[in-house]
């Protein structure tokens, strides 16, 4: 027999604004790499990014009125930064205004690394790196689209690496990882547990 239980009290939230603003949800912070039509470099923080699927396919939201998108669609490629905690400054930064020319002078101190396969950088103090080439750009979630890239390239830093003979809470507290709370909001992630899969799931 069925066990129903009485849920908490809820509250229902107006759908004519963002509910993302109401309550609080963990998303990674990533920063996509790209160049504009004159030569510079970009990067952009994202949060509404993750893998698509088990296998080399990677997406973020994005809106056409973005210089990120522009660039995406014209050269069809990006890079992705998964930022240490050390580096939410820098990661902050990259969102900063442009300005004359659409450049972010900001840029030019902060940091960066650049990528192998393609004329785009990454934020130096990142432990995963993607060079990512454009799959397809995906519209109709109102202003929004989903832009998804095939990972070309991807490296890890090497402490970050998982490894069979290393229990995994030993390297999360070592290399911490960087969550980002929407909307304003992030967090610092080493202390975990193994999640009580039934026995009867395979992984």
């Amino acid at each position: 027999m069925e066990t129903v239980q009485q849920a908490e009290e809820t509250v229902d939230l107006s759908l004519d604004h963002s509910i993302w603003d109401r309550v609080f949800t963990v998303a990674p912070l990533v920063v996509v790499g790209t160049r504009d039509a004159l030569g510079n470099y970009d990067l952009e923080p994202k949060h509404l990014a993750l893998p698509l699927g088990s296998g080399a396919y990677f997406g973020f939201i994005s809106t056409a009125q973005r210089a990120t998108y522009r660039n995406i669609r014209r050269d069809r490629c990006f890079t992705v930064s998964f930022p240490n905690p050390s580096s939410v400054v820098v990661a902050s930064l990259t969102s900063s205004a442009r300005r004359e020319g659409h450049k972010k002078p900001v840029l030019q101190a902060l940091p960066m690394t650049k990528a192998v396969t393609m004329d785009a950088m990454f934020v130096s103090d990142s432990y995963l790196f993607l060079e990512c080439e454009l799959d397809r750009i995906i519209t109709g979630f109102g202003e929004n689209c989903l832009i998804s890239g095939v990972i070309r390239r991807a490296a890890v830093n090497k402490e970050s690496l998982r490894l069979f003979e290393q229990d995994d809470q030993v390297m999360l507290e070592r290399r911490p990882l960087l969550a980002f709370l929407p909307p304003e909001r992030y967090a610092v992630l080493k202390s975990t547990r193994p999640f009580p899969f039934p026995d009867s799931v395979r992984h």
